[in-house]
């Protein structure tokens, strides 16, 4: 039994147990996801049930959790995006971080922490959870608003800073001051040696590399590739004395403008999700009950002390920069918390020896209660709030042009679609999977990017979720049917656009309730007949008339064909393909012109 109880084997088993068993709870209770990771971690620990008596053998695995945590947080950080926001990310977001961190800074030191343990412990609690204020933000229907578009700046700021904060807390450290007295500049040219190795392979090789990983149509062979990259420009950093969390930011920010963007992001996402919340359990089974109940007044203490200055200094810094009342308060109910990150800090800070374990653990808890504490806190408040009246945004933009539209393939048929698009500056993404496309694609003008469309976390990452419209334009009616049932279950507010095979395609479309289904040779096919009819003599109104009359009569054909299925009963399977039968009757009969030789007889037979 002792073997067995020890075994990794019924370890996992606890650890994915409890993660499935209280994580939903907590998600159901709105309290978050990260917050059921720390309660689990704490259950399965050694200071309740036992089960786990070294949390850091656990914490050195989960932390590549971190590590892929900031590469698609470095995938994000597109120059673009940040050159759009930077008045509010450099001017409200570095003020607010300033401001809070020299008021926190203050109160744990007067709560009795020396001064560089309450500068750690202070900007861990600044640094605010991203995953809980952005669930607030949704739920209250913010997110989308000027106000809610101030608070995604700021988190951006915040999950930037982590990288120099654990910059600066390698640098305060006692092990590197005690290595300082050595050969400083050795150690100093080795990281930045290291630093401009991953920069150049960044630039220059990255890329291509993805490419040829690309053409060999192997899935698995592109996930190696994405984790090789993000493991390896970690370990780059280590090699150089720097913190792995900035080897794989770097990465992600060097891959920002790839085409192979959403597909990394998609194939690090399990891997990242599943890491990070081993780390959060970790976290949770690192924290030293004892040390918590030997400072439970100080613990409370510091938890009223540093949500109520931090409501403080985000309310005053709003104010100061011309917010009203109303957002300002709002913000500042909003992010009084502190967050995922802190662990990050703190961990790394204990590594180091800067910050002793009853530091770690006691800041550690404080984070974790105010996490628990902010979103009562803010469903509290915003009941006693007047509501708030929310500007309507400003008219003069031409419909259609305010949204965005996702293009699953970019073949012969998707390039045409593209055109009429590109003529009106419609802001279009497009994923293809051939590679030869995707780079000659790029001259249109297009944000064009290598995915496949079959794959939900693909769609996800592409931005499906935000689209206006989705335009499924693969030539493949299997790859079609198959975006289509991902898309009508997960996307029911965005509008279906389908290039179809044949009629049999458009009849199967059009029963599963999809409006916009289009015949990928009907339209051309009629203009060849009118150009016919054209050669032949007949007048062009003429033609044009013809080939309205057939596109009608082809329309109530179609619809008849429709209501003569019954698919509540017969389903898909048993549809029977339509006949080909001809609008108008032939005015003379079918004749052999010549006999059918054997091997003619032996085929139609």
């Amino acid at each position: 039994m002792t073997g067995i109880a020890n075994s990794q084997l019924l370890q996992a088993v606890a650890l994915l147990g409890a993660a499935v068993l209280v994580v939903p709870v907590f998600r159901a209770l709105k309290l978050g996801a990260v917050l059921g990771y720390l309660v689990a971690g704490v259950l399965v620990g050694p200071f309740v049930l036992g089960w786990f008596t070294d949390p850091e053998a656990i914490l050195g695995l989960a932390e590549l959790g971190v590590v892929m945590f900031l590469f698609v947080i470095g995938l994000e950080m597109r120059p673009a995006h940040l050159w759009s926001l930077r008045s509010t990310i450099y001017g409200l977001g570095l003020t607010q971080l300033l401001a809070c961190g020299a008021a926190l800074t203050g109160v744990a030191w007067l709560l009795g922490a020396p001064p560089r343990v309450a500068f750690v412990g202070a900007m861990g609690f600044v640094l605010t959870s991203t995953a809980i204020v952005m669930q607030l933000l949704s739920e209250s229907g913010q997110l989308a608003q000027p106000s809610g578009q101030k608070v995604v700046a700021i988190l951006l700021l915040e999950d930037l800073i982590i990288v120099p904060l654990l910059a600066v807390v390698a640098w305060m450290s006692p092990t590197h001051e005690s290595s300082a007295h050595g050969v400083p500049w050795a150690s100093a040219l080795t990281g930045v040696g290291c630093l401009l190795v991953l920069l150049v392979a960044g630039r220059w090789l990255l890329d291509p590399l993805f490419r040829i990983l690309a053409r060999s149509k192997v899935r698995e062979v592109l996930c190696a590739g994405a984790l090789l990259v993000v493991l390896g420009a970690a370990l780059l950093m280590q090699l150089g004395g720097l913190s792995m969390a900035l080897g794989a930011f770097l990465a992600g920010v060097l891959l920002s403008r790839s085409s192979f963007r959403h597909q990394l992001e998609a194939d690090i996402e399990p891997f990242r999700g599943l890491l990070l919340g081993l780390f959060f359990l970790g976290v949770g089974m690192a924290l030293d009950l004892d040390v918590v109940r030997e400072h439970f007044l100080s613990v409370l203490l510091g938890v009223l002390a540093m949500m109520i200055t931090k409501t403080a200094a985000i309310y005053g810094v709003a104010r100061s920069l011309g917010d009203g009342h109303a957002e300002a308060l709002d913000r500042a109910l909003l992010m009084p918390l502190g967050g995922e990150f802190a662990f990050v800090l703190y961990s790394s800070a204990a590594a180091t020896g800067l910050m002793s374990q009853e530091d770690n653990a006691r800041f550690t808890a404080i984070v974790v209660l105010s996490m628990a504490a902010a979103p009562v806190v803010h469903a509290t408040a915003r009941r006693f709030m007047p509501a708030r009246r929310v500007r309507p945004r400003a008219a003069g933009v031409p419909p259609g042009l305010s949204g965005s539209m996702l293009m699953v393939g970019f073949g012969r048929f998707g390039q045409v679609v593209s055109q009429s698009l590109l003529a009106r500056d419609v802001d279009v993404t497009v994923i293809d999977t051939d590679v030869e496309m995707v780079e000659a694609a790029t001259r249109f003008g297009f944000k064009i990017y290598y995915g496949d469309g079959t794959r939900l976390d693909v769609l996800d990452a592409a931005g499906a979720d935000k689209a206006r419209v989705i335009a499924i334009c693969v030539d493949s009616h299997t790859t079609a049917n198959t975006i289509i049932d991902i898309a009508k279950e997960r996307y029911p507010g965005a509008v279906l656009m389908v290039r179809t095979y044949d009629r049999e395609h458009s009849l199967r479309m059009a029963a599963q309730g999809v409006k916009l289904h289009f015949r990928e040779t009907f339209e051309s096919a009629l203009r060849f007949g009118s150009r016919a009819l054209m050669e032949l003599g007949v007048s062009p109104g003429e033609a044009d008339e013809i080939a309205g009359i057939v596109r009608q009569r082809d329309a109530e054909r179609f619809a008849r064909e429709l209501e003569g299925i019954d698919w509540a009963t017969a389903g898909l399977a048993n549809f029977q393909p339509p006949q080909p039968t001809p609008f108008t009757k032939p005015t003379h009969e079918g004749r052999t012109l010549h006999a059918p030789t054997v091997d003619e007889s032996a085929s139609s037979s």
